[in-house]
């Protein structure tokens, strides 16, 4: 990893990233963005969209009932090893821009009640990034992203119901977590931005500043 520019943007559910990142790509051709969303996975690597489309349409809704806290992580697992992959074999002479890394799945991994030290260790061992750029949003907002809550998943929440407080408190908590998981990098924080036109431009002249 010696020389190789290497960062993360990160933010709590509805800051804006994945659509910031799609727009990030015509913004900085110089750069190799790296995602699990689907419009960043090669063809080859196709197993990581299909595991993220089972994990919302059948981990998700079976959680805790016929799959544990241990299974999530478990599947989850091979995300941040995709991630941590990508960065890896990333040509050293083209900077590179992570969603999220490792951070965000093992923040939800703690906040689902996942206690495999072993596992957090191992991943907290990975390569750190030269900076992080925390892309900021208020819960008030994120939940009118989410369709006042139409469009959650249960690991954007606390509790069974989705509700609006159940939605505020998880996501204070999660924002706490992830600043904790990131405090000894060079985090610059961004402020809301009102579309996502905004917010890739913000990130962009993090990035190229």
């Amino acid at each position: 990893m010696s020389g190789r520019r290497f960062h993360v943007l990160l933010g709590p559910d509805g800051a804006g990233k994945s659509s910031a990142m799609r727009r990030l790509v015509s913004m900085l051709p110089e750069w190799h963005l790296v995602s699990t969303d689907s419009a960043f996975v090669a063809p080859e690597h196709a197993l990581i969209t299909r595991l993220r489309q089972d994990v919302h349409e059948h981990l998700l809704p079976g959680l805790g009932t016929a799959y544990s806290a241990d299974f999530l992580a478990g599947v989850l697992q091979t995300a941040v090893i995709h991630l941590r992959d990508q960065v890896r074999e990333a040509d050293p002479r083209v900077p590179v821009l992570v969603d999220s890394y490792y951070y965000k799945i093992l923040a939800k991994c703690r906040m689902a009640g996942v206690t495999n030290g072993a596992m957090y260790g191992w991943w907290r061992s990975f390569p750190q990034p030269d900076g992080v750029v925390f892309l900021d949003v208020s819960p008030e907002s994120a939940w009118r992203r989410r369709g006042d809550g139409a469009r959650l998943n249960s690991l954007e929440y606390d509790g069974e119901e989705g509700s609006w407080p159940e939605f505020e408190s998880y996501q204070r908590n999660l924002r706490k977590l992830l600043l904790e998981e990131v405090r000894e990098l060079p985090v610059t924080m961004l402020a809301q931005q009102p579309d996502a036109d905004r917010a890739a431009e913000a990130v962009r002249e993090v990035l190229t500043s």
